[in-house]
């Protein structure tokens, strides 16, 4: 038993592969990014989200990423295209996966308020694509250097995905192992009968029943599809359920390229001889590109550079099997507090909604005055704000130091926040009489929370 598990682990890890599955994969990763970067461009959303707000929500630890000036953020945006181009046809694929990822990871560290598990997603998978060679096969690189042509690879190339993604399913799934999603059939029971207008199917999703159903299937989809692609024999019938679920989702609710990626990006879990067909099929209709016959060739990296990135894949993964549970260490209830919710592919498992207000005192005088959030806010930020309590904390800062230079000396921040979670009604989120000023933003738990009550 013991000596079967380690021969399958090290097949998993040095086993040859086709690199056929690694080069379709860098197709469509690229193709997606490009499409979706020219929409996030094509909405105004680089100015909405990044050159309007005078005030961003920086992730803790990150305070010192700001945005650039207003053509400083397009020609950004730009860059992201063209490296999206070149990372889909393998043109200096090195260059083109490094810059997207780092110029990717920075928008997306500027402001919290556009947090999205699939942005995460993105970039964890650019940041994988930077230590495989997607580039030796199928590409404009190896159309200019033949010699660099290499069809076989080792598993752990194409695993690394694999293994992601099935964290990401398995994950998703067990966030949904909870009373409000399983035993009340929150919040899809608030959220499908707002599609009761579709044709046909608009009625059915108006009734109970099928909220339940939704959520049942929906935890044990998650549970269980990362695990029914790796099998061979449940494969094809497992992505015929990705593609469903997925453009489910999609028609239902508003969860923008998510169901898109992941349809794309999933192909990866089939055979090298299916993505052999599918670059056969792309050949058919470039007839009038040279593509040389190359002997098998095998991908090699010297033995320095093999450990390395062993250890950054063993730190890695060892990060995203343990960062989900870091909730456990926070008291109270998870989707009330948000302490921990971040990073842990928690895919749409509450209604939440408040409103927040901000009051700032001039210790000297005794003087209050209420803060007009629009101000300094969008109404996206003011939304998410309004119940993400290391928000509300990062603002109440941003207003003791404004109205520091304003003259008040030390003012006094406190705000008055009402937040409604899955339908329960709006309730007091956070300890009115707390001077927010003079509490410091740490990893550790939020003592003004006040405590979830029924």
């Amino acid at each position: 038993m013991v000596h079967s598990v380690k021969a399958t682990l090290r097949s998993w890890v040095v086993g040859q592969r086709h690199i056929a599955p690694l080069a379709v994969f860098r197709m469509v990763f690229g193709s997606l990014m490009l499409l979706s970067t020219a929409r996030f461009i094509q909405k105004g959303w680089v100015y909405t989200f990044y050159i309007k707000p005078p005030f961003h929500f920086t992730f803790y630890g990150f305070s010192g990423i700001k945005p650039l000036d207003s053509a400083g953020m397009y020609c950004l945006f730009g860059l992201l295209l063209i490296a999206s181009l070149l990372i889909t046809i393998g043109l200096f694929y090195r260059i083109a996966i490094l810059t997207f990822f780092l110029c990717f990871t920075y928008i997306e560290l500027i402001d919290k308020t556009t947090y999205l598990n699939h942005y995460y997603l993105v970039s964890l998978i650019a940041f994988l694509l930077v230590l495989v060679p997607a580039h030796r096969y199928f590409s404009i690189d190896v159309l200019r250097r033949p010699d660099r042509t290499i069809t076989i690879v080792p598993a752990w190339t194409l695993n690394i995905f694999k293994l992601q993604f099935v964290l990401v399913y398995f994950f998703a799934g067990l966030s949904k192992l909870n009373y409000d999603w399983l035993l009340a059939a929150l919040p899809l029971k608030l959220w499908l009968p707002a599609n009761s207008h579709l044709p046909v199917i608009g009625p059915i999703l108006a009734q109970a029943w099928v909220a339940y159903a939704f959520s049942w299937f929906g935890a044990l989809f998650d549970l269980a599809i990362g695990f029914l692609l790796l099998i061979k024999k449940t494969r094809k019938p497992a992505y015929v359920l990705v593609v469903v679920f997925h453009l489910a989702t999609s028609l239902l609710f508003k969860i923008g390229m998510f169901p898109y990626i992941m349809i794309g990006v999933t192909t990866i879990f089939f055979s090298g001889n299916t993505h052999l067909r599918l670059i056969s099929l792309l050949k058919s209709g470039f007839n009038s590109i040279p593509t040389p016959k190359v002997p098998a060739r095998v991908y090699r990296s010297n033995a320095t550079q093999t450990k390395l990135i062993g250890a950054i894949l063993v730190l890695y993964f060892t990060i995203q099997v343990l960062l989900p549970f870091r909730y456990l260490l926070y008291p109270g209830k998870l989707y009330w507090t948000e302490e921990g919710y971040r990073f842990s592919w928690r895919v749409m498992l509450m209604e939440k909604g408040g409103t927040v207000f901000f009051h700032v005192k001039n210790p000297e005088t005794g003087r209050t005055s209420e803060v007009i959030n629009a101000q300094y806010l969008t109404r996206l930020q003011e939304d998410m704000m309004a119940t993400q309590p290391d928000m509300i904390l990062q603002f109440a800062h941003f207003l003791a130091m404004t109205y520091q230079k304003n003259g008040i000396k030390r003012p006094i921040v406190t705000a008055e926040s009402y937040v409604t979670l899955n339908g329960s009604g709006s309730r007091l989120y956070i300890d009115s009489t707390i001077n927010l000023a003079t509490e410091q933003e740490t990893f550790g738990h939020k003592r003004w929370i006040l405590p979830f009550s029924q």
